[in-house]
């Protein structure tokens, strides 16, 4: 890496266990001279890295804190296949660790109830307190590894994490027993029958171990989006080599090169027909089922299927630069950034650990003192060890936010980061673009007067390039008519086009068009064209050298799910304002149509950027949805900037969120996922926070003397375990919401 040449880079991180995991790396990492900004995410073991250093000293900055690794990430196919081959590999490690250590803990727990188990009665407290540890150590230094090498690590630099309670609570459980094994007199009268907790310290790791084997697992079905999102790219292409065809493999297709796609197969990559049409199903792309037909000139894109016929395309994006790819990039960012309501498990996870640390101190110290007994002192301090688990506080906003933004992404509805997510739900205001924002962008044909004068204006504007010939040919092909040969066309610009059928000339345009060549419509005509015009459209008039023949009304039309739209954007008290550049008219019939209340028409960028300031200056929270050049400063200033897919590349990079299809219905259901996401990070915050509030004091033993309540530590590791599996599977609910 060249020096200060700022990058971003996704990394995964080796060996974080908690989130106090995250925090201690994130600060790591921002300290290190060079980097401008670090992001390190629990739920999906990533760090976001914005810097202008080599890996290496990225490396030594995470290995100073802890036993962490940094696993350089990449879009190819190689760099995802080594990063989910680590991910198997440690769900594997701790499956085989599990079925171990439950196997053994069973062993342990019928030793530690011989008394009651007829095979086992006749044996001495010293037999079984021998055998307990001859089976316990192997076992304790096996499955204990882990925890040991990252709390040894981190105490080095004065940091504590999650592996250092569970370090330090097992440890001291095993060695009492250890010694009270091998010396009872040191705790235990003469005649007193020693007490052994082999299988405490055994069955909590093994819970802890099922505890992260589970969320490991619950973290997978949480990234499914991504998984579906990689699986869809093709593995190999008919590529036209020499103009013979062979199949190759994805990674060595280049820009530039031919390929054959056949019916029903998958597009390799993203390009530009050449030869051949088909229809094809783009709804992994944009949430539409219905096949869009293409022709030569058409874009293609990787992924889509290809379901009738077969046609060549021509390469124009590989890697990184396809769609598809940027795509998994969008979503994977996303994922990986932090929601603003973050920052508060982030803080108290900092100081988590080193607090219950010193409440497990506490809690020895004054059972000590005050209790029944030594014994009693340590189990009560292991105790609250083993259940203060920051897990649960740091999985409670990363593991929705990567929820809610995948099923964004099967919903056809990109969003960029985690913060937008969360500004979005708090939207007072939202401005809209019309065209191709409300309405559809292209002018289509409303109206006509008669089929004889769609048929001859189909002639003449069967020779023209303006933008509202397509619409008169499109209705006229619609209609099956027939294209009648036109000679001496011209097209005029301003005024219309002119042209000579069956010897006859004609003229199709404005009005001055009409009467530079002598036509005058009466009044009654003119009343039915103001009328047309007064509602947004606009007119084409049809004249021969005798007399007007009639009309061609043609307006942009309002999108099927525009009124549906804003009328649930009113339901949830979120004002709408139109502004559009076009004329006043026309703003006003779309308005009107729409029961929009508040527009503005005839207005420039500028306009657009100042009333979103103008708006935020009066304590509003604005979104901004639009699809052109224009609309990015807006977009830009916006809380919230929402791109209509179908738009311009620089609208959809100023944007937060992007809505593939352009279907402004997407837009209401951001909103609502925007809502349920946050609903859903606020009962994962309140579950976490309640279950250390209650369960700190608990362990400790608050609660014994009053009502004999003593939650051992065994049971304190079973629910430190569920903790966490109860705040992923909450999130994952949000899979199941109906937007």
């Amino acid at each position: 890496m060249n020096k200060n040449q700022l990058t971003k880079q996704t990394y995964y991180v080796q060996g974080m266990d908690c989130a106090a995991c995250a925090v201690n790396i994130e600060r790591a990492l921002n300290k290190t001279s060079g980097v401008k900004k670090a992001i390190v995410n629990y739920a999906t073991q990533k760090a976001n890295i914005e810097s202008e250093v080599a890996l290496d000293k990225l490396q030594q900055a995470v290995k100073k804190v802890g036993n962490y690794k940094l696993v350089a990430e990449t879009m190819d196919t190689d760099g995802h296949d080594h990063v989910a081959m680590l991910r198997q590999e440690q769900i594997k490690s701790l499956k085989l660790k599990m079925v171990v250590g439950v196997i053994f803990s069973v062993i342990i727990m019928a030793l530690s109830f011989s008394s009651l188990i007829p095979l086992l009665m006749n044996l001495s407290w010293q037999t079984v307190a021998i055998i307990s540890l001859i089976l316990a150590t192997p076992i304790q230094f096996w499955l204990g590894w882990q925890f040991y090498k990252s709390a040894i690590i981190a105490s080095r630099h004065l940091n504590a994490n999650m592996d250092t309670l569970i370090a330090v609570g097992t440890t001291a459980a095993y060695l009492f027993s250890v010694l009270a094994t091998i010396w009872p007199q040191i705790f235990f009268s003469a005649g007193q029958k020693p007490e052994v907790y082999f299988d405490t310290s055994i069955v909590i790791l093994t819970l802890i171990i099922l505890g992260k084997y589970l969320e490991a697992q619950a973290k997978g079905k949480a990234s499914e989006a991504i998984k579906r999102l990689i699986k869809m790219q093709a593995k190999s292409a008919h590529v036209l080599v020499d103009g013979l065809e062979k199949d190759l493999p994805i990674e060595q297709i280049k820009i530039g090169d031919s390929i054959i796609v056949k019916p029903g197969e998958k597009i390799p990559l993203d390009g530009i027909i050449i030869d051949g049409d088909s229809a094809i199903d783009e709804s992994m792309i944009t949430g539409e089922s219905i096949p869009v037909d293409k022709k030569v000139g058409d874009q293609v894109i990787g992924a889509t299927i290809n379901k009738v016929g077969a046609f060549t395309f021509k390469v124009q994006k590989i890697g990184k630069e396809t769609v598809l790819a940027q795509i998994i990039k969008l979503v994977e960012d996303a994922q990986a950034s932090k929601a603003p309501i973050q920052r508060l498990a982030d803080q108290i996870s900092r100081f988590f650990v080193p607090i219950v640390i010193l409440i497990a101190i506490q809690t020895f110290i004054a059972w000590y003192i005050l209790g029944p007994s030594f014994i009693f002192a340590l189990i009560s301090a292991v105790s609250v060890l083993i259940i203060a688990c920051p897990c649960a506080l740091g999985l409670a906003t990363p593991t929705a936010i990567l929820v809610g933004t995948g099923k964004g992404a099967e919903e056809g509805i990109l969003i960029k980061d985690a913060a937008s997510l969360e500004k979005l739900r708090q939207v007072d205001v939202i401005i809209f673009d019309k065209t191709g924002t409300l309405t559809k962008g292209e002018p289509q044909v409303t109206k006509y007067s008669d089929a004889e004068t769609l048929e001859l204006a189909y002639a003449l504007e069967s020779k023209s390039e303006h933008p509202l010939a397509n619409a008169v040919i499109n209705k006229a092909k619609a209609d099956n008519m027939v294209l009648k040969k036109v000679t001496n066309f011209q097209a005029q610009l301003g005024l219309g086009v002119t042209g000579i059928i069956n010897k006859e000339n004609y003229y199709l345009g404005n009005l001055e068009l009409l009467k530079s060549h002598g036509i005058i419509l009466n009044d009654e005509d003119l009343l039915i064209i103001s009328g047309l015009e007064h509602y947004g459209s606009t007119v084409l008039k049809l004249a021969n050298d005798k007399k007007y023949l009639g009309y061609i009304a043609l307006a942009d039309q309002v999108k099927e799910e525009a009124k549906e739209s804003i009328t649930k954007l009113n339901n949830l008290h979120i004002r709408p304002i139109l502004m559009t550049g076009d004329n006043p008219r026309t703003a006003e019939v779309i308005a009107t149509l729409l029961n929009i209340k508040d527009w503005q028409a005839r207005v420039k960028p500028e306009d657009k950027l100042n009333k979103v300031k103008e708006l935020q200056a009066q304590g509003m929270k604005v979104a901004m949805v639009g699809d052109g050049i224009n609309d990015a400063p807006a977009l830009m200033q916006a809380n919230v900037g929402i791109a209509m897919g179908t738009g311009t590349d620089v609208a959809i990079e100023s944007a937060n969120i992007v809505i593939l299809k352009g279907d402004l219905s997407k837009v209401v259901k951001t909103i609502i996922l925007s809502k349920k996401t946050i609903k859903t990070i606020k009962g994962n915050l309140f579950w976490a926070f309640i279950y250390n509030i209650l369960g700190i004091p608990i362990a400790a033993g608050v609660l014994y003397p009053g009502f004999g309540l003593l939650l051992s530590p065994m049971i304190a590791a079973g629910a430190m375990a569920f903790s966490s599996i109860f705040v992923i599977l909450n999130s994952l609910r949000l899979k199941q919401v109906k937007l």
